[in-house]
């Protein structure tokens, strides 16, 4: 809990400095750029290494990290100051929320069986614009478990077209017909 409050003070403090600049595309490139670098656990590590000093800390995120603006790379070194990289996912998701609603776009986090083609995620999107009335950007992860269909959380609405969900609806209803099921 704390980690994701952290992350969102975090996030809108960028927002905040992106709008002034007028560089908000620029910031959630940078940003992205920041998060796949993390993504390596041994870096991650080597950061939060008390025995290595700050200015090594400071000479390997400067190899690493070469494309950002020294501004964006000052919030890495305070995330690496204040203990706080494990955040960055989460700042980074934050971020392009508040971008997202800064533009009038909101997310649809959708849930299917099997990855989406390009032309199957525009379908998807434009169905779900037409049903919320919203402009969309879908943030897609996969889930077996649903065996088929899609399951779509935009806003406070969920929308279930799962097989698991129908299969489970059929079986409830035949319970409550009175058919064993088994």
């Amino acid at each position: 809990m704390a980690r994701a409050a952290s992350a969102r003070r975090h996030a809108q403090a960028v927002f905040q400095i992106a709008l002034e600049r007028k560089e908000l595309e620029k910031w959630q490139a940078d940003l992205d750029t920041i998060a796949n670098a993390l993504k390596d656990p041994q870096l991650v590590a080597l950061l939060e290494n008390p025995k290595l000093h700050f200015s090594q800390k400071e000479r390997i995120l400067q190899n690493i990290l070469v494309s950002i603006s020294p501004i964006a790379m000052n919030l890495v070194y305070l995330l690496v100051a204040k203990n706080r990289l494990r955040i960055v996912e989460e700042l980074v998701t934050e971020y392009n929320r508040l971008v997202n609603a800064h533009y009038g776009r909101e997310t649809a986090e959708i849930v299917t069986a099997v990855p989406l083609s390009n032309e199957e995620r525009e379908r998807l999107q434009r169905r779900l614009a037409a049903v919320t009335g919203k402009e969309l950007v879908l943030a897609a992860q996969v889930d077996p478990n649903i065996m088929g269909g899609v399951v779509a959380k935009v806003g406070d609405k969920l929308i279930d077209g799962s097989v698991r969900t129908r299969l489970q609806e059929l079986r409830k209803g035949l319970i409550e017909a009175g058919l064993e099921v088994r």
